[in-house]
């Protein structure tokens, strides 16, 4: 079974999200995996159809923030994406990340088939048994990343695409929590 190249992750806000894959995976830990990618919204099939950037941060829309890319590679190189995002947020935090609180802020990865959602099935498992043995720590004990499939990706408008390229000093709550994934 061939996996889709095309990953969709939702890690808090965007902007840090969509540098820690674009820059940092992308051009530092896997040169060259990053064909493209942006910015948006997805949610369930029940979500609302085409929301506007303030009906997402009302919470109300069942949309989450997240960065929709297109990598070249395998099934090797979409369990490194997975396992990256899980480095800079903290999954742990039901529907936040620091500051940022709702809904639209939640820990997800949307998958594209049926390979994508097997291994960040199994990578997220890998994790809470790293989490419970106290191998990896978050602020708490239960990592709360929801598992779900991919649907219509709504591109944010175009001032939020590359924001904190733009705007290097930008606002992003997002750091390392661990860098290399532990044995």
């Amino acid at each position: 079974m061939s996996i889709s190249n095309k990953a969709c992750f939702g890690a808090g806000c965007y902007w840090g999200t969509e540098k820690f894959f674009k820059i940092d995976f992308g051009n530092k830990i896997a040169p060259g995996s990053i064909k493209h990618g942006a910015v948006g919204f997805m949610g369930p099939e029940t979500a609302k159809k085409n929301p506007t950037y303030r009906e997402v941060c009302s919470g109300t829309t069942q949309h989450v923030e997240v960065y929709d890319l297109e990598f070249n590679g395998d099934e090797t190189t979409y369990e490194k994406l997975v396992k990256h995002f899980f480095t800079f947020h903290d999954p742990t935090s039901k529907n936040r990340q620091g500051n940022d609180v709702g809904t639209q802020y939640a820990s997800a990865i949307f998958y594209y088939d049926d390979k994508q959602k097997e291994i960040a099935t199994r990578v997220k498992s890998e994790l809470q048994s790293l989490v419970n043995s106290g191998k990896v720590r978050y602020q708490g004990k239960t990592v709360e990343t929801d598992i779900i499939p991919a649907n219509i990706f709504y591109p944010a408008h175009d001032e939020h695409q590359a924001y904190l390229d733009k705007n290097p000093g930008g606002y992003c709550n997002h750091a390392y929590r661990f860098k290399e994934w532990p044995n």
